[in-house]
């Protein structure tokens, strides 16, 4: 007899939500991981659940950019070039999904299931009583220059058809929203139906609470290999071993570590994300604000002002890249004013397959695994769809929205 119904493989926002919506459906989980709850990848993100952010980091402006993001200094990309060469084919098929054709099916894609990102979410913030976390104002997102604008009309364009509320605006209009900002402002987009979270962590922690509170069992400690059998999965568990009808394998950029998985095959990179964090400059700005050119956010928290983003494609392992944080540190005194020194700085490790788009579903060898990362940046966002298709997995029916796109059997370029 299996100890459980479902093990759930990781305790960020995929796995919790994954954890929390089973127990909710009455199964028997266990949620474990070698970390407290939320204290990974999904506590240092720019807090924003982005529902307009179906546009892919794979698009053409990126094969057309990329000479002069990977020269210059002052780029919102940084790529390590060992790490780079160690991985030819990963870095290959991730230009290989920039190709026009590429990028506008993984937009539509990515789309289909952000249309499905509050339903997943929603009942989870209100079972966690969690209510009180949620902002209701908005993003906002600012060129600073008039190419970096014109640039952008197209995927306005496309998010227009697909119903996603914004509107565009111009300096005057942009300063009356955020009068903090010090930018030269060439134009804006509000994308009015987005919200923040004043602490993911904490938001998690509540998530976890009625976990257990539901009859849930947590276990702090790393798996290290599954062994799928043909009713069951064995589970090595720190020192001990479980066994479960279905395991879920939701341990983000980690996942690939994990013996058995299925998960060690698949194309799974990082982006490496930094944030700093002003603890007493949160009254800078009301909302999310994003500046396009600089690639990062700055964010109005309940640890203050949180200066979030930029890319860094190098290895879990790699030393954190002091010239990133300086860059955020410079970029988000451009758009600011002068900020005193950070309180604090983070370094954290986004799980990004080379077509940007998740794996969700069946592990190729076994429908007794179930694979649920790879959210790149976000995951916050989608982290309680993904939850409730896991939920449909593990009790053994299909969801009622298509997934075949994010199957873990996909072709990758």
């Amino acid at each position: 007899m299996q100890d459980f119904d479902l093990v759930v493989v990781g305790a960020g926002i995929v796995g919790t939500a994954s954890a929390l919506w089973a127990q909710k459906r009455g199964l028997k989980v266990m949620l474990c991981d070698p970390n407290p709850p939320g204290s990974g990848t999904s506590f240092g993100n720019a807090c924003t659940l982005a529902t307009y952010a179906v546009m892919p980091v794979n698009s053409p402006a990126v094969l057309r950019a990329l000479p002069r993001l990977l020269s210059s200094g002052d780029s919102p990309l940084s790529v390590d070039l060992m790490h780079a060469l160690r991985h030819p084919r990963w870095m290959l098929s991730f230009l290989a999904n920039c190709r026009p054709a590429r990028s506008d099916h993984i937009a539509r894609q990515l789309a289909d299931i952000m249309g499905h990102a509050d339903a997943g979410l929603n009942p989870l913030i209100a079972e966690a009583g969690a209510e009180d976390l949620i902002v209701n104002r908005g993003q906002l997102t600012v060129w600073s220059t008039k190419d970096a604008a014109e640039g952008e009309k197209a995927g306005l364009a496309f998010r227009k058809t697909l119903g996603i509320p914004f509107e565009v605006l111009g300096p005057q209009d942009t300063l009356a929203l955020e009068p903090g900002l010090r930018l030269p402002i060439h134009g804006a987009v509000h994308y009015t139906a987005a919200r923040s979270v004043r602490d993911p962590q904490e938001l998690i922690n509540r998530m976890h609470r009625r976990f257990l509170a539901l009859g849930g069992q947590w276990r702090q400690a790393r798996v290290s290999e599954t062994r799928a059998y043909g009713t069951s999965v064995e589970v090595m568990l720190g020192d001990t071993q479980v066994e479960a009808t279905r395991v879920v394998i939701a341990a983000g950029a980690h996942a690939g570590s994990i013996r058995g998985s299925g998960a060690e095959n698949l194309p799974l990179g990082t982006e490496r994300g930094y944030h700093l964090i002003f603890s007493n400059d949160a009254h800078r700005i009301t909302r999310p604000v994003g500046w396009a050119e600089g690639g990062f956010y700055a964010v109005p928290m309940a640890q203050g002002l949180r200066l979030a983003g930029t890319v860094e494609i190098a290895g879990l392992r790699a030393p954190e890249n002091r010239g990133r944080l300086a860059y955020i540190a410079r970029k988000g005194a451009a758009l600011l004013g002068p900020l005193p020194q950070p309180d604090s700085h983070w370094l954290g490790f986004r799980p990004t397959m080379p077509d940007s788009m998740p794996v969700i579903g069946h592990a190729p060898h076994s429908d007794r695994i179930i694979h649920a990362f790879g959210h790149q940046h976000l995951g916050l966002t989608l982290g309680g769809i993904t939850g409730r298709i896991v939920a449909d997995l593990a009790e053994g029916r299909m969801p009622n929205l298509p997934i075949a796109a994010f199957s873990p059997n996909r072709r990758f370029a």
